[in-house]
C-alpha cells in the first residue's frame, strides 16, 4: 500500500480538523518515513524481486518499524510530538497517533507475511500485493470516499473544491507511476526515493493548507 494509507489522513482531517493536513499526512506514512530512513542507514533491510507479483518488496528485516510494537511506539510518539511542537489539543494530537498507527493496519492487508507480532515473534501479512488489481482498486477506494470527506470538510470553511480534487489527482498519478516503475535497482536508492516520496506529499499538503480561505 502506498497512497492508500493517506487515506486515514485525509478521514482524520475531515473528523478533526484542528490538526493541519500535512500533520496527518506525515503521520500516515511516519512509520514508512522512519522504514525508509533506516534501510540507508543499514538497520533495516529488504530485497527487490521484480518477478513477485505487484510490488517487488521483499521485506524479510524490519522489526523497529513495522512490528506491532514498534508501529504502537511510533505511534505514541507521533501523537505526544503533534501534541508538544504543534501544540495541539489533546483529541487532535491523539488523532494523529491514530493516523500513524492506521500505516501498521493497511499494511496487514496487502503485505505479504513480513509483519512481526513481536520482535523476533511471527509475521503477519494478507498479501493482497499478489492480487494487483484488487489491491489497486481498494487503495483507489480508499483514496476516493476519504477524499470526499475531506473536500466537504474543506468547502464548510470556504476553501476551493478543486484545488483539493487537483491534489487527490496528483496522489492517483503517484500510485500509478509507482505501480508501473521497475521493481529492480539497489535497496538504498529504492529507499530513498519513497523517502522524498513521502516528503513531497507532505510538502503539498503544507502548501494546501496555507492557501487563503476563498
Amino acid at each position: 500500500m502506498f497512497v492508500g494509507h493517506y487515506a486515514a489522513a485525509f478521514a482524520a482531517k475531515a473528523v478533526e480538523p484542528r490538526a493541519p493536513l500535512w500533520s496527518y499526512m506525515a503521520a500516515a506514512q511516519l512509520v514508512d518515513i522512519g522504514w525508509s530512513s533506516l534501510v540507508m542507514a543499514g538497520v533495516e533491510h529488504l530485497r527487490l524481486d521484480p518477478s513477485l507479483p505487484g510490488s517487488a518488496l521483499v521485506l524479510y528485516d524490519m522489526p523497529w518499524t513495522h512490528s506491532l510494537p514498534g508501529a504502537l511506539v511510533w505511534s505514541v510518539a507521533g501523537g505526544l510530538l503533534a501534541m508538544v511542537l504543534l501544540k495541539l489539543p489533546a483529541r487532535a494530537a491523539a488523532m494523529v497517533g491514530a493516523v500513524v498507527f492506521s500505516h501498521w493496519l493497511g499494511d496487514l492487508w496487502v503485505h505479504r507475511p513480513d509483519l512481526a507480532l513481536w520482535v523476533g515473534g511471527p509475521k503477519v501479512g494478507f498479501a493482497l500485493w499478489d492480487h494487483p488489481v484488487p489491491e489497486m482498486i481498494v487503495e483507489m477506494g480508499l483514496i476516493a470516499v476519504a477524499g470526499a470527506l475531506w473536500i466537504g470538510q474543506r468547502k464548510d470553511e470556504g476553501r476551493r473544491a478543486w484545488t483539493g480534487a487537483v491534489f487527490l489527482g496528483a496522489l492517483v498519478v503517484l500510485q500509478y507511476v509507482s505501480a508501473v516503475m521497475p521493481g529492480g535497482g539497489e535497496p538504498s536508492g529504492f529507499a530513498r526515493t519513497a523517502l522524498l516520496a513521502y516528503l513531497a506529499v507532505t510538502l503539498g499538503a503544507w502548501w494546501l493548507d496555507r492557501k487563503p480561505a476563498a
